[in-house]
């Protein structure tokens, strides 16, 4: 058995052209506080920032197309999130509905899939 003691980071990847757009939408829009990465031991190029207790590593590749991949991210108000979001142009995806909590999805300008929810008291 596995004794999972919590999540260090998540990895997404953008096209290489967009990297420093990707950067930029992860700072400026979504408000991340960008971190040292250890350049000297990567072949590609990339960005860390820290979300929570937990790193979010922007790398590239090719992008794969849609997929349903994504990561979920736990908020403190699901309704302020959305708000943002649409303020800066993102489109929201409403998700099925899973017993105790409101979720909802959308895609990063990269294609990057990420879930927002909100546990129901």
């Amino acid at each position: 058995m596995v004794n999972f003691k919590r999540t260090d980071h998540i990895n997404i990847c953008v096209a290489p052209a967009e990297l420093e757009a990707a950067r930029k939408f992860y700072a400026d829009v979504l408000g991340l506080q960008q971190i040292s990465r250890p350049d000297h031991i990567f072949i590609t190029p990339g960005y860390w920032f820290i979300i929570s207790d937990i790193q979010l590593h922007i790398g590239v590749e090719p992008p794969v197309g849609r997929t349903f991949r994504h990561t979920a991210f736990e908020v403190t108000s699901l309704a302020a999130a959305r708000r943002h979001l649409e303020a800066n142009s993102i489109r929201i995806d409403e998700e099925p509905v899973i017993e105790g909590r409101n979720r909802f999805t959308f895609l990063d300008p990269f294609g990057n899939r990420m879930e927002l929810l909100e546990y129901l008291a």
